[in-house]
């Protein structure tokens, strides 16, 4: 992502806004940006350090879908045994294809399937593409959007739902109803 990127995503919040929901306090410095909507989904911002992968293990993740294209997570993940879908997304603000969500969504729904899982679904900033995608999780669960987009705006106020996201979720709903019958 670009400077002028981050500045514009920063702009609309206040700083009280923008920090990162903290789960847990290393050492009283640092933590990890990681917010839970539901008791097994988290939403997120970049893991980037081992110390930040650590965190998210301790809080008990079993699973990442991993939305940045910027980098992949696996490698941090190895070692807790955290399984990782690496699904790089550009946050460009196009319309996002059924298949993107197809394969985040399938990857989800089998996670959750297993008793005692939890999912962090995350990108660079957890503002537009995890929130994309988890909106998409939830509705697959028997969500209706807003009340999808309402819960993961409510418990991580920093998400942006652009337009063009959500048309593109949608969409995806849209097809999956369709083939489903």
């Amino acid at each position: 992502m670009n400077r002028d990127h981050w500045s514009l995503i920063r702009s609309r919040w206040s700083a009280a806004e923008w920090r990162p929901q903290r789960v847990e306090r290393d050492g009283g410095n640092r933590s990890m940006d990681m917010t839970w909507v539901t008791g097994r989904i988290a939403v997120g911002g970049g893991i980037w350090t081992a110390e930040n992968m650590a965190m998210v293990a301790r809080a008990g993740v079993s699973h990442i879908l991993d939305m940045q294209i910027e980098f992949d997570d696996t490698p941090l993940a190895a070692p807790y045994n955290i399984i990782v879908k690496w699904t790089p997304t550009d946050d460009d603000f196009q319309p996002k294809p059924a298949e993107l969500f197809e394969r985040g969504v399938n990857f989800a729904l089998q996670a959750l399937d297993q008793e005692g899982t939890r999912l962090l679904v995350h990108c660079a900033a957890g503002v537009h593409r995890a929130p994309m995608m988890t909106l998409a999780i939830l509705c697959s669960l028997s969500w209706n959007v807003k009340d999808a987009m309402r819960l993961i705006g409510t418990k991580r106020p920093v998400v942006d739902f652009a337009d063009v996201y959500v048309r593109s979720v949608e969409k995806f709903l849209e097809q999956s109803a369709r083939t489903v019958r």
